[in-house]
């Protein structure tokens, strides 16, 4: 009989996560914080990759001390937090891979968000849909600020449920959140580097797609198409271009399109349908309402202006 290889182990509780870590039975059966400081010596560490039932938010002392983005590494010491939403792969089924332990371990279950909006708020933070190879790496006033949080939650778990306890915890996630989204931004800030050179990466593929003619048998490209080409996922590539640029990734596929569409106005005889053709647009009506947004002018104005 085959062995089964790479299936990850599925947690669909709270009290599935902490009897596999060795750990008792959560304090709530929805949410848990777990401080490996405070926790048995023996406690285990899943082995390969897992599937969570819930949110998970880890901070680590240490990130390996290299941040993987794309094909590169980039070093950074200081730690960060990892973020995972439900049904979300985590880890990794490489039994060579260092795994170092997480100092804080936050366990979401969604019902504990029902009826709150932060039940529908949290699919918009884009840090839950990036790999853990996007992680958010962290500054010591930025370490301290998140540990404190921790704390306040930690505190709340131990000592007092009451009426009021969910109504403190969610504002408490919040808060976090909105730190981390703060501390995000200016991720994409501080690291312009890795930033600038996956803007350069972007523009070789959008270059590459349009100059060998792939938009004809394939369309105009597409985010996902365009995320897969860069090993990183849309919402990464989108929160990137808009700290570079100000657009997020459709509006950056439409400002080369009419780039390319003014040059191809400009530089051939082409008429507008064969344009739109080339470029990916499977109607020319829908290219010359684009043009004409983007430009305020339609595709044949623009042309007599340029001559």
């Amino acid at each position: 009989m085959k062995k089964e290889e790479n299936v990850p182990l599925k947690f669909d509780s709270l009290s599935d996560a902490h009897r596999t870590l060795g750990l008792p039975k959560p304090l709530h059966p929805l949410i848990s914080l777990i401080n490996s400081a405070n926790t048995p010596a023996e406690v285990t560490q899943p082995s390969g990759a897992h599937v969570l039932n819930f949110y998970k938010i880890s901070y680590r002392p240490k990130l390996s001390g290299k941040l993987k983005y794309g094909q590169g590494y980039y070093d950074f010491d200081e730690g960060g937090l990892l973020f995972a939403a439900p049904n979300q792969v985590v880890g990794s089924s490489n039994d060579h891979e260092v795994r170092e332990c997480s100092l804080y371990t936050l366990l979401i279950h969604p019902d504990f968000l029902w009826n709150y909006p932060l039940a529908k708020k949290i699919k918009k933070y884009g840090f839950f849909s990036y790999s853990a190879n996007e992680a958010l790496h962290l500054s010591e006033n930025e370490k301290a600020t998140i540990i404190s949080i921790f704390k306040i939650m930690e505190e709340e778990l131990n000592s007092r449920i009451d009426d009021f306890s969910q109504d403190v915890m969610i504002s408490q996630i919040e808060l976090l959140l909105n730190y981390a989204n703060r501390f995000y931004k200016r991720q994409f800030i501080t690291r312009k580097v890795v930033s600038s050179d996956l803007l350069q990466k972007l523009e070789e593929i959008l270059d590459e797609y349009f100059n060998h003619a792939k938009s004809l048998s394939q369309g105009i490209p597409t985010v996902q198409y365009l995320s897969e080409k860069m090993n990183i996922t849309p919402s990464y590539l989108s929160d990137m271009l808009r700290s570079l640029t100000g657009q997020n990734t459709q509006q950056h596929i439409h400002h080369k399109l009419i780039e390319k569409a003014k040059e191809k106005l400009s530089t051939t005889s082409l008429s507008v349908s064969e344009v739109a053709y080339e470029l990916g647009f499977e109607h020319p009506q829908s290219f010359s309402k684009l043009f004409k947004t983007k430009t305020n002018l339609s595709p044949l104005e623009f042309r007599r202006s340029f001559n």
